[in-house]
């Protein structure tokens, strides 16, 4: 027996989570299924819109299967994007015509803020349309649109002194070589970096959630309290810092469920205020977004399952052999340990993620679209899917399915291929997120038009 929604998600990550909410808002009655746990816990928590803007391309260049030259002869070769950008809405229009914001307009990337705004507590940011400026764990300063109250006080906006605070037990933060970036960077105040051993009773290497977990519970550490036990640690280090209005950047572990308390502890200990910086995996920012995500998401009554990959579909007319709504979906086919079982849905969102969350795959075959089998174009030569230059303008970083303007996933001739289908996120084509710094605004922008488009087509 196939288990029934009006509306199925497939995708854990913002778009899949944005698209069941707005979907739900609309009435309809919204299942999402995952493969693996979300993505958000390997992201820095942080959720941009647009900081940078790729240069102008030729009507050629934006379409990848229209590009025989691209990578033995540099065509693709461009100086960095233009950016950091002040105001991501303003340079919209400036992006090629097949990026998603494109598709969808900038108003909802506008309308996917503030659903996240709405649904996600602890972060700052809506009361401008201005990008904030976030120094990161390799000493860059990142433009972003919304940012966790934790990280606030480090923004390069911000004139105060700065000291950043690194551990011997984490290699892979270097408070010394961060400090020394951000200064070449030209941010106006001073930074200094220090690295402190903390807490002793931890080994080398110790995982950045046991620490958490530590400041969490303010264990106690040689008979003094975690929290006290960091601050003695670092304190020292204050002397260091020009200025006596200095604020304490640290790693962000400062807690989980009692984040909060945790740094204000420590601003107090200190007499300074402390802020996060934003990491990579695993991530507690992201951790936390996650779980904030998937609250609202109960609050909205979808249901929502993970480790369940789709094995398969099942098309209209295909099992009682009509041609009656060729092309639409009617099931997807679920493997729920080890059984195959149908998911029925009126409408489909696809939000599978890119080349990096395997929402689409290549081999020396070709590039797809694994879920559903959407067309993805893509030149049939394989030197033509990116430059020499490893930092260059990448055409493969734009692979992914070409919708038209309700997300709709067009074949390889331009017709609509599965017609109560909606592509979301990273799983479409036309953007170069990373370089754009804009992956989190097109999971809101696209999410929430696919959701309410998904939901309009369950009404038809």
């Amino acid at each position: 027996m196939a288990i029934t929604s009006d509306v199925l998600v497939v995708g854990g990550g913002l778009a899949g989570i944005t698209a069941a909410l707005s979907a739900a808002r609309e009435g309809a009655d919204v299942r999402l299924v995952s493969h693996k746990q979300s993505t958000l816990q390997q992201a820095s928590g942080l959720v941009d819109a647009l900081g940078y803007v790729p240069h102008t391309r030729t009507e050629t260049d934006t379409d990848p299967a229209k590009t025989p030259t691209a990578g033995r002869t540099g065509v693709h070769d461009r100086p960095d994007p233009a950016g950091p950008l002040a105001d991501p809405f303003a340079a919209i229009d400036d992006l090629p015509e097949g990026h998603p914001y494109r598709l969808v307009g900038a108003d909802a990337l506008r309308e996917g803020l503030a659903l996240f705004d709405e649904v996600v507590e602890g972060y700052q940011g809506a009361h401008t349309d201005r990008n904030a400026l976030v120094p990161t764990f390799g000493g860059t300063v990142k433009p972003t649109a919304r940012y966790p109250e934790a990280a606030a006080a480090g923004l390069a906006s911000d004139d105060r002194p700065m000291l950043v605070v690194g551990f011997r037990s984490l290699t892979e933060f270097d408070a010394r070589q961060v400090a020394a970036r951000l200064e070449a960077a030209g941010v106006p105040f001073p930074v200094v970096g220090a690295e402190v051993a903390f807490p002793a009773a931890f080994r080398d290497g110790a995982m950045v959630t046991r620490l958490a977990r530590a400041l969490d519970l303010d264990e106690s550490i040689d008979g003094t309290p975690a929290r006290r036990a960091l601050a003695d640690a670092v304190d020292p280090h204050l002397d260091a810092v020009d200025g006596g209005d200095a604020r304490v950047g640290f790693p962000a572990f400062l807690g989980d469920d009692e984040a909060p308390a945790v740094r204000a502890d420590l601003a107090d200990y200190l007499g300074a205020e402390v802020f996060e910086i934003p990491m990579g995996p695993p991530s507690l920012p992201g951790l936390r977004l996650a779980d904030r995500l998937y609250d609202a998401l109960d609050d909205a009554s979808v249901r929502y399952e993970t480790g369940v990959p789709v094995v398969g579909r099942e098309l209209a007319g295909e099992v009682d052999g009509s041609d009656a709504a060729s092309g639409r979906l009617e099931a997807l086919l679920v493997d729920r340990k080890g059984t195959e079982v149908p998911y029925a849905a009126d409408a489909v969102v696809l939000a599978t993620g890119g080349l990096v969350g395997k929402g689409i795959d290549s081999d020396r075959q070709g590039v797809r679209e694994p879920v559903l089998g959407c067309h993805v174009p893509h030149p049939a030569e394989r030197y033509e899917w990116y430059v020499d230059d490893a930092f260059g303008d990448q055409p493969y970083a734009r692979f992914g399915v070409d919708t038209d303007e309700r997300l709709r996933p067009l074949d390889g001739d331009g017709a609509v291929q599965f017609p109560n289908v909606r592509v979301a996120g990273a799983t479409l084509g036309g953007a170069d997120v990373a370089r754009e710094k804009s992956a989190s605004g097109v999971s809101l922008a696209t999410g929430l038009v696919a959701g309410r488009e998904a939901a309009a087509e369950v009404a038809r």
